[in-house]
């Protein structure tokens, strides 16, 4: 039994895994699309903005999934993302 126990654990940890990486995975496409970059630039962008707002990696993705069906974005991921663009674009 505790076999089983430890199994359905792992496997709902997977699923969560699973669903955080595609959330990511979206943000991600939503700042390539916005910021004109490519994906590991968009990768660098992400991880940023989390680091600096102090904000979950994979909340901070949700957010910004959100934002591009809602228009919606809260202050603090939107200057942060704003700064980040401007940086890269001044890289290149």
């Amino acid at each position: 039994m505790d076999t089983v126990l430890r199994l359905e654990d792992e496997n709902l940890q997977l699923k969560k895994a699973v669903r955080s990486h595609a959330v990511v995975d979206q943000a991600i496409g939503v700042i390539l699309a916005v910021g004109q970059l490519t994906p590991d630039q968009g990768w660098d962008v992400l991880r940023s903005t989390s680091q600096n707002t102090n904000i979950k990696l994979r909340h901070v993705a949700e957010l910004i999934v959100d934002w591009a069906r809602t228009g919606q974005l809260p202050t603090e991921i939107r200057s942060q993302l704003e700064q980040q663009l401007g940086v890269d674009r001044r890289r290149e």
